[in-house]
């Protein structure tokens, strides 16, 4: 989830796979290990300490803030790395980018080739360890005033193309 635009995800959460209630989940380490084997072990809510499906959601799905899905089975960050995502100005879409233990942000697997080629140190870490994949943007959590401004410049531009269409009478 993210609180606001150019700023990193604020808060973490899983979804239990058998009440479907949302779960905070206390560091990005831990919710990119869940993350990382999301498939071959679904989150429950019992995976939380002192947590069972009869507890309320710790967090609600709604609109109080902006929603990001991540894909599951990501792979971890590499230790010493970090991961970070941030929402663009017009929350379109999320950006991601990596922090190395040296303090150089990489934004690319080229780049991050780059990097690794010139720190040998780091030559062992698998570059498929890197994903530079980011969640998906939930609209129907996205700000009303952001949209309205999205839809009113995207429908003048439609409405531009289509009338040339109509004047061309093809």
């Amino acid at each position: 989830m993210v609180e606001a635009p150019g700023l990193p995800v604020g808060l973490y959460a899983a979804q239990c796979e058998e009440c479907f209630k949302w779960r905070l989940i206390s560091s990005q380490e831990e919710y990119e290990d869940i993350r990382s084997r999301l498939i071959e072990e679904p989150f429950t809510c019992h995976r939380k300490t002192d947590t069972s499906c009869e507890d309320p959601p710790d967090i609600d799905y709604d609109t109080t803030r902006t929603w990001v899905i991540d894909k599951p089975n990501l792979p971890k960050t590499p230790k010493g790395f970090k991961r970070r995502l941030v929402l663009r100005r017009n929350f379109s879409k999320l950006d991601a980018y990596y922090v190395t233990p040296t303090g150089k942000t990489v934004r690319s697997s080229t780049k991050m080739l780059a990097f690794v080629e010139a720190n040998p140190q780091y030559k062992d870490i698998p570059l498929s360890d890197f994903s530079f994949a980011v969640p998906k943007v939930m609209e129907e959590t996205v700000p009303e005033s952001i949209l309205k401004s999205c839809f009113s410049s995207c429908k003048r531009s439609k409405k531009t193309k289509d009338e040339s269409v109509d004047i061309d009478g093809r």
